[in-house]
């Protein structure tokens, strides 16, 4: 049963009181104040209107006495079981945040100091008839990494790394320091008789032309060894049942079934994610004393390293077929991760799948995610690329304890995991290797490579053990002379945005190049990459997220409230890629505007080249999907799951199929589609330019036949044919099919000659519609209104002169539209024009 229920806590100051008297049965919590589990002290204090919200303003530096106390939960249940022999009563706390100890009816329990893995405590005696009484007490972590080495290289706090918690609990670069605790996961007691079923491992062994064989290991934990046991195992998909019977043997049994014309589990981008429910039960002497069941794709996966000719490739490949990865990182989903409703995990994950996203990658200074995350990803089709937590610093490999604990919490991890058939990688670590060896070579680091045996040597060793079946890879980037070569492996592309030089060598220093050229998204187009996983621009949150967060008199571009937003602490680096592209913006309202278009164009610039690069690069994920507090970051979905200008670009340059077109100023014009689609591509496609104020001046069609899972040039043309005596700065280039449309100009935004245009907008409020239209090119046209998690199918694009959209509206929480709150605007239209429908 879960114990989520009647949770009270309470501060204290460190040393106070005795431990024992407010674990007690006897002590008084009458006036201690409720909390919410799973949840956290901080939102809580919120709840309560103890702290103001740590979002608004400054109001995270108001609340950090919060990680200076004591916090003590307590909380009843009742409890009225005949307690037999062979009964085994298990007390298991899934998240606890972190240094913790747990009390039942006044005993210790036992203490934790691992927030990402399940505590299970056997409790048959400690339970009572009739009221019971748990307490937990969570120290701050400075206690337990005060007399620790606090000199180590660790970006952003030198205590995070003794401490196993999310990383970025500490701050980040895209998030504020707000160190949370509390019972962040369900509570359970669990009833088991004779044994139980400690954990499942099913894997796909083959996958023939009808038939897929299936291999499923089953541990057991036995309470009375004078049983005979036998697992069965069941693997079902609407009318359809395979199963078979084994003996266990020792803590073990192994059941190979045989799976007749199998329904294979796809990314939605190429096939449908299929999924058959998984059933293991345990049987004593002829009688079932547990069962499991979770969801499971068959299917196989690898990562291909050297593709036919021997070249070095990192090709992911499902059920045999090369898949190009496209999709973003994700960070924690809130700075309060526990307090976070499944919901919201829904809809982001859904968000991602909409905007074609097939592959989102768990970013390792967070947390392994919940299993609604993985759940999701199950049954929408995306792929994960799972980072252990360790995140750019030095983790102290040479303590015996600290290793102990990485050892539990690497194997309870694995085998939580490891079933999911959207996990695709396993890698060690966030950046370590890469900024180690950089840093080191330029005289920043003096200590060894400290973390290293856990990488290299601890998980590899477990990942044998525990999942043979996926890679593992050491560390992202990965790969190469340096190990974020371009030659091997996976890269992090921070040339753009933080002015990187690459490709640099083992013992060379990194340098950078902080001007407007050296920051610029053009970069990308040198990129020779293998597999990009990470890379991204600086966009502002949308106007409502803001203003729901600053307050009124420092609503303004410049404003230092303005300036926390964002947590890079080099905050030239934004206006040098504006001032690039769009120039710099001179108020609010331009600064939201020119970020927005310069990470979206920046984004569609870089990936459309990898697209292009197909197969030689065989992945893109941007930095980063989403936010986990409203500020400024690299996010294309902010903290209200608002979508940037970026996320809707998106839809487009990640599409399975995409007409791209390869230009630089003054020179040719390369007409390409990229088919990732397992089946060949036909249609016809038309290359359109037109004048700004809507004349077209040339146009050519192609009747494309492309094959299946390609990349393909269908023709170059010059700049001058095409312009057909138009100025540049003046003309707008489409390719288009039947079903898609991909929008170019000739010049940066800040050097195009748009006229100013009007918009016309009609409100169909019954149908949850607007219809748009305008007289000349409008660039970006963009729809707001006030209120969060706003769904539109399309928002911040291009209009023709005379062309008219339709754009669908909900709010993915049902809630009211607030109709009277609607703004449309261009970067270059009058003020919003709408019109009463």
């Amino acid at each position: 049963m879960k114990l989520n229920d009647n949770w009270k806590i309470r501060q204290f100051d460190v040393g106070t009181p005795r431990d024992l008297e407010v674990a007690s049965p006897e002590y008084i919590d009458y006036f201690w104040m409720t909390a919410s589990v799973p949840g956290d002290v901080h939102s809580t204090l919120i709840d309560r209107k103890l702290i103001k919200d740590p979002f608004y303003g400054h109001n995270d530096l108001k609340c950090q006495w919060v990680e200076e106390k004591v916090w003590w939960y307590r909380s009843t249940f009742e409890f009225h079981d005949d307690i037999q022999k062979g009964d085994r009563y298990e007390l298991i706390f899934e998240g606890l945040d972190t240094f913790a100890t747990v009390y039942l009816n006044g005993v210790e329990l036992g203490s934790t100091e691992n927030m990402f893995i399940s505590h299970t405590f056997e409790v048959a005696r400690e339970l009572k008839k009739g009221k019971n009484v748990l307490a937990v007490k969570f120290d701050p972590v400075h206690v337990h990494a005060k007399e620790k080495v606090q000199y180590y290289w660790s970006g952003f706090s030198k205590k995070r790394i003794w401490t196993r918690k999310a990383q970025s609990h500490y701050g980040w670069d895209w998030g504020p320091r707000l160190v949370a605790a509390g019972i962040w996961k369900d509570v359970r007691l669990e009833k088991s008789t004779l044994a139980k079923i400690d954990h499942v491992f099913a894997r796909t062994i083959s996958i023939g032309d009808d038939k897929a064989v299936v291999e499923v290991d089953v541990a057991i934990e036995k309470f009375d060894r004078e049983r005979s046991y036998e697992a069965e195992v069941s693997l079902v998909r609407g009318d359809d049942r395979f199963s078979s019977r084994a003996k266990v043997s020792g803590q073990k049994a192994a059941v190979v079934l045989g799976v007749s014309n199998p329904e294979l589990w796809w990314t939605h981008d190429i096939g449908t994610p299929n999924l058959y429910e998984l059933k293991v039960e345990l049987i004593a002497d002829g009688e079932k004393v547990d069962e499991s069941r979770e969801d499971f794709g068959i299917r196989t996966i690898e990562v291909m390293r050297k593709d036919e000719a021997g070249n070095n490739s990192f090709t992911f490949v499902l059920n045999g077929h090369k898949v190009f990865a496209k999709g973003a990182n994700w960070i924690p989903i809130d700075s309060f991760i526990g307090a976070v409703p499944d919901s919201r995990y829904r809809h982001l994950i859904k968000m991602g799948k909409d905007a074609n996203m097939n592959m989102l990658r768990v970013w390792g200074g967070g947390i392994y995610e919940k299993e609604v995350f993985y759940e999701e990803c199950n049954r929408l089709g995306i792929l994960v690329w799972q980072d252990f937590m360790f995140s750019c610093a030095l983790y102290p490999d040479y303590n015996k304890n600290f290793m102990a604990n990485v050892r539990e919490e690497i194997i309870s991890v694995v085998k939580r995991l490891r079933n999911h058939p959207s996990l695709a990688i396993w890698c060690g670590n966030n950046e370590n290797d890469w900024l180690y060896e950089a840093l080191a070579s330029s005289g920043e680091i003096p200590h060894p490579f400290y973390g290293e045996k856990i990488y290299h040597e601890m998980m590899p060793d477990l990942l044998e053990e525990l999942d043979p079946t996926r890679l593992f890879w050491p560390s992202s980037p990965f790969g190469g002379n340096d190990h974020n070569s371009r030659e091997e492996g996976d890269t992090h592309n921070w040339q753009v945005w933080h002015g990187n030089i690459e490709p640099r060598v083992f013992g060379e220093p990194q340098t950078v190049n902080y001007s407007i050229e050296g920051l610029s998204f053009k970069n990308f187009k040198n990129d020779t990459t293998l597999f990009a996983s990470e890379f991204g621009m600086h966009a502002s949150s949308n106007r409502y997220t803001l203003e729901q967060n600053i307050p009124k008199d420092q609503f303004f571009w410049g404003s230092e409230e303005m300036a926390y937003r964002n947590k890079d602490i080099h905050h030239p680096k934004g206006i040098l890629l504006m001032e690039g592209y769009t120039g710099v913006p001179k108020d609010l309202d331009e600064y939201i505007s020119f970020s927005m278009l310069t990470q979206a164009e920046g984004l569609k610039f870089g990936i459309e080249h990898y697209r292009r690069n197909k197969p030689h690069t065989s992945g893109a994920l941007f930095w980063q999907l989403n936010d986990c507090w409203p500020g400024t970051s690299w996010s294309v979905i902010d903290y209200y799951l608002l979508p940037k200008a970026s996320y809707h670009y998106a839809r487009k340059f990640f599409s399975p199929v995409l007409l791209t077109l390869d230009n630089e100023p003054g020179g040719e014009i390369k007409v390409w589609v990229v088919n990732d689609k397992l089946e060949p591509y036909q249609d016809d496609i038309e290359l359109a330019i037109y004048s700004l104020i809507g004349e077209k001046v040339f146009s050519r069609e192609w009747q494309a036949g492309i094959e299946a899972n390609v990349a393909k040039q269908l023709a170059t043309l010059s700049e001058g044919d095409v312009l057909a005596g138009l100025p540049p700065e003046e003309a707008v280039m489409v390719i288009r099919s039947k079903d898609y449309e991909n929008i170019y100009y000739f010049c940066d935004q800040k050097d195009i000659k748009f006229g100013e245009a009007e918009l016309k907008v009609e409100i169909d409020q019954e149908n949850r519609e607007l219809t748009i239209s305008t007289d000349v090119a409008a660039r970006m046209v963009t729809i707001e209104m006030d209120v969060e998690q706003l769904v539109m199918d399309d928002n911040f694009f291009d209009l023709l002169p005379g062309g008219m959209k339709k754009v669908k509206i909900s709010q993915a929480q049902g809630k009211e539209i607030p109709w009277d709150s609607l703004r449309v605007k261009a970067i270059n239209s009058k003020n919003s024009n709408l019109a009463e429908g």
